[in-house]
């Protein structure tokens, strides 16, 4: 039988695949490639880009696109099949990967393009890849001497084992927690919706009553409204105890050994390389200059956040001792439950008010809308293609009629899926010759389902999510580069690659929009004029108190990953203590361990690295303000955006783009302003 991953698709396979496919398809690959890039610099005796970098692009596109098939999968479609092959497969892309940035005849070839005369002659995106190329050679060991080279390719490979198996233990934990109630006196303040998807959750696993899991679309409701404290309490300690050494799994998932193991590489191969610790390892390919230029922006906002965020919490502090009653001391687990009742009393809204107004399927269109207002172009849905589960829907990207990108649309939590939300590449858009592969996108979201046929409603906050992934998917949709290295998302700073997606979510406030994002789920109507006034007063409500918990998440990022040493369990847990006592307002138990399900660092690619969501927000916010002075909607601004940062990718650094959209360097004041924070 035919291996499908072995065969050109358009789009993923997903119905010819099985898991045992994977293995084989990613041997074949993977010596195919290694065989024909020898080949390569061995035969060619003058490399230009025809000659050499258009054919290994081609093995690129190959390998790439079969991984993006079980790649996601791995994340929507957990089994253990499917994981035990895919731990396999990544040890092999890791090895080939290591293998190839140490191939010292690359690296040569690479070398001469660069050197050639006519190497100014090749595209802005050319020179870009090769430069980039070039860089990679250097992060991936190419000079070091031949055993230090087979240690650092070693710990690459244990590095990308240790990071699969945290988040399999994330998954795990979370998926392993369940409260069973029968007892409806227990959901006392939780709404008919949250109560429908908890019913929903114990159908699933053949339970009469309610099942409260670790999903988000049962934390966030039981910690926001549920009367019982005791239920909240337990949850949120289940929540915050996940993959740990304690809590309720007695730490049959503790990710520690895999934190301090993923810790203690990540120095030994920045050391290998040259570098004081992991975070100039990370900084190397991004905006920001050091480690201590990150810190210092950090440190600065904290000093203007942190003030009005331990302000607002005396205010909830206040309103929970002479209104709710709480005469002990505020835990965790009433801090979301107290906030929404001040929230509720002070702007009369709730976003369980608000839900009924963003029925998922008004959403999208409004989405879909806005998208087309501000680049001019329109979306078609696919009703005939492979699929991996009935919930997914996918979509064609027009613009004058043509097909010019597509993008899978995933929004709902299930078992087997990976929580959060996240925006991938399925395909880059990549020119070979004369064929242009043309870009697919999946977008991820975990929202409630739909219940009983009734379209699921969103919160506002997750209309903001799906508005935030979207703008990720633009970002490589309409890229109008043809070298994949640099198209779309590709090549883009790390520290920059929010600003399209944080840059969306501006429009789910502005009321012009909000006229079609939102409709009630039985009449249709538009957000009441009293209900939007009320959303945009409560707009940065406690925004002072998130911006501290972003930045407590950023800097024990960036300084535990500035260590030199000293990388046991108690020495994490020791910086991330620092880092609270400075920027934190809300009490902490001890029994939280936060940080060991923290995959956006330890299993993701946010390691030193995650201050990018701050950094990224100043420079949509300042984007943004363009729009606020020439009109939100303002066709030319529009295209301007798109033609300049979402149309050249990463063929351009991100500095320079943001000052050819907005005439200068980005200022902080928008970010502020839009945040409710004093300057």
């Amino acid at each position: 039988m035919t291996n499908p991953l072995l065969e050109p698709h358009e789009l993923p396979p997903f119905e010819q695949f099985k898991a045992d496919q994977i293995v084989p398809a990613m041997t074949e690959i993977i010596d195919s490639s290694k065989a024909r890039i020898n080949e390569l610099v061995e035969t060619v005796a003058e490399p230009t880009w025809e000659s050499l970098i258009e054919p290994i692009s081609e093995l690129d596109e190959r390998l790439d696109n079969a991984w993006a098939v079980f790649g996601h999968l791995t994340g929507v479609k957990d089994s253990p099949e499917l994981r035990d092959a895919y731990s396999q497969a990544l040890a092999l892309l890791t090895d080939y990967q290591s293998w190839l940035g140490q191939h010292d005849g690359l690296f040569k070839a690479y070398q001469q393009i660069a050197g050639r005369d006519d190497f100014n002659t090749l595209s802005t995106a050319q020179k870009a890849a090769i430069e980039q190329a070039l860089r990679d050679f250097r992060l991936s060991g190419i000079d070091l001497n031949e055993n230090d080279k087979k240690a650092f390719a070693t710990l690459q490979s244990e590095l990308a084992q240790l990071q699969q198996r945290f988040s399999e233990h994330v998954l795990d934990a979370t998926q392993a927690w369940s409260l069973h109630i029968t007892d409806e006196a227990r959901l006392s303040g939780l709404p008919a919706s949250a109560r429908a998807t908890l019913a929903q959750y114990a159908r699933q696993k053949d339970k009469d009553g309610w099942l409260v899991t670790l999903e988000m679309p049962s934390v966030i409701p039981v910690l926001t409204y549920a009367d019982d404290r005791e239920l909240r309490r337990e949850t949120y300690m289940a929540h915050v105890t996940r993959a740990s050494d304690v809590g309720p799994f007695g730490g049959v998932y503790d990710n520690g050994p895999e934190m301090t193991d993923i810790l203690t590489k990540r120095q030994a191969a920045a050391e290998l390389l040259g570098y004081a610790n992991h975070a100039e390892v990370s900084l190397a390919t991004k905006m920001a200059d050091s480690p201590a230029a990150v810190l210092d922006f950090l440190n600065q906002l904290a000093a203007k956040a942190v003030p009005q965020a331990k302000h607002e919490y005396e205010e909830l502090v206040v309103f929970a001792r002479d209104e709710l009653g709480m005469t002990d001391e505020l835990e965790p687990w009433d801090i979301s439950y107290a906030s929404e009742k001040l929230k509720e009393q002070r702007y009369a809204v709730s976003q369980e008010e608000l839900k009924p107004y963003f029925p998922a399927p008004r959403v999208i269109e409004g989405l879909f809308e806005t998208a087309h207002r501000l680049f001019d172009i329109s979306f078609e849905q696919v009703s005939d293609f492979e699929t991996y589960h009935p919930d997914v829907q996918l979509y064609n990207v027009l613009e004058n009629g043509d097909v010019v990108a597509r993008f899978y649309m995933d929004l709902y939590a299930r078992e087997g899926k990976r929580g959060g939300a996240w925006m991938d590449e399925c395909r880059k858009r990549v020119r070979i010759g004369t064929k242009l592969q043309k870009p697919v996108a999946y977008l991820t979201c975990n929202f409630t389902p739909p219940v009983d046929g009734k379209p699921s409603l969103l919160t506002h906050d997750e209309v903001t999510t799906l508005f935030h992934e979207f703008g990720h998917s633009l970002h490589h949709m309409l890229t109008r580069v043809d070298v994949g290295d640099v198209s779309g998302i590709s090549g883009v700073a790390w520290d920059a690659v929010e600003l399209p997606s944080q840059f969306m979510e501006n429009w789910c406030w502005e009321p012009e929009a909000l006229a079609f994002i939102s409709g009630h789920v039985e009449t249709g109507e538009p957000l009441p004029a009293d209900l939007l006034e009320k959303m945009l007063a409560a707009k940065n409500f406690q925004s002072a108190m998130g911006t501290a918990r972003q930045l407590q998440f950023s800097l024990f990022d960036m300084k535990l990953h500035n260590k030199t040493e000293a990388f046991m369990v108690n020495d994490v847990q020791a910086v991330l203590d620092q880092v609270r006592e400075k920027v934190s307002v809300i009490k902490t138990v001890p029994e939280n361990r936060f940080q060991h399900s923290f995959g956006h660092i330890f299993a993701g690619g946010y390691s030193a690295g995650y201050y990018s969501y701050k950094w990224a927000e100043v420079l949509s916010a300042d984007a943004y303000s363009r729009f606020e002075e020439e009109g939100i909607f303002n066709a030319e601004t529009g295209k301007a955006f798109r033609d300049v940062i979402l149309a050249n990718g990463g063929s351009v650094p991100a500095g320079e783009l943001f000052k050819q959209f907005r005439g200068r360097e980005p200022q902080v004041d928008a970010l502020l302003r839009h945040s409710g924070i004093a300057a």
